[in-house]
């Protein structure tokens, strides 16, 4: 059965990987599954035959079959459950992992988002330094403790699993600011992640939507 993801049409990310159908493609190609994509308008996104997919009128989705699953990180989750090389083995290894995927997911991933976001929406805002100085303040924090654990290991338990794919997925949203800098470790373990041929192979997938909506 092939699988089909769904995907901006016009992506606001301009190419840098941070749309989140990014992470499907990217464990779709950890996993070496191929897929085919749907693009999506925005307009396409809001009409019942989306939201019959998503309720929420977001990508990315996953079709397989008769299955349609929406959110990323499950969509994730259930691709590395269905596949090896996302997951360990050993039970116990393999809950570490999933416990990984939920901290990028809950813990790292709000006040980066919305940094991002209040960067783009809130500059003209009376508020915004202040804004932006709570959310930086939160994300240092998060950053401490996950720079704490990652030590001078290559991934955050043992070996590249699901857990990563998803924090590397959420602090490459940092990239455009100073605070990745400030964790060396951190860093080096974004490049990582971004040197995987899987990586390399998913990224220039979906910067070719953008060029080729760019060119027409």
């Amino acid at each position: 059965m092939t699988i089909t993801i769904t995907a901006f049409e016009r992506s606001p990310d301009r190419g840098r990987g941070l749309a989140r159908d990014m992470r499907i493609r990217w464990a779709l190609e950890e996993v070496g599954q191929p897929y085919e994509v749907r693009l999506v308008s925005f307009k396409a996104m809001k009409e019942p035959a989306h939201l019959a997919l998503q309720p929420f009128g977001q990508i990315p989705t996953y079709e397989e079959g008769d299955l349609t699953l929406f959110e990323s990180g499950a969509i994730v989750l259930h691709i590395a459950e269905r596949h090896g090389g996302l997951l360990p083995d050993e039970t116990n290894a393999r809950a570490r992992a999933i416990s990984w995927m939920f901290a990028a997911l809950n813990t790292v991933e709000p006040p980066v988002f919305d940094h991002s976001l209040a960067r783009i929406l809130e500059r003209d805002q009376p508020w915004y330094e202040q804004r932006l100085r709570a959310l930086e303040e939160s994300i240092r924090k998060r950053l401490d403790s996950l720079s704490a654990h990652l030590g001078d290991a290559d991934w955050l338990d043992g070996a590249f699993s699901a857990g990563d794919l998803l924090m590397v997925s959420v602090l490459l949203r940092l990239k455009s600011s100073n605070i990745l800098d400030e964790y060396p470790n951190l860093a080096a373990y974004v490049a990582r992640a971004e040197a995987r041929p899987a990586y390399q192979r998913a990224f220039a997938a979906q910067l070719a939507v953008f060029q080729a909506a760019s060119a027409g």
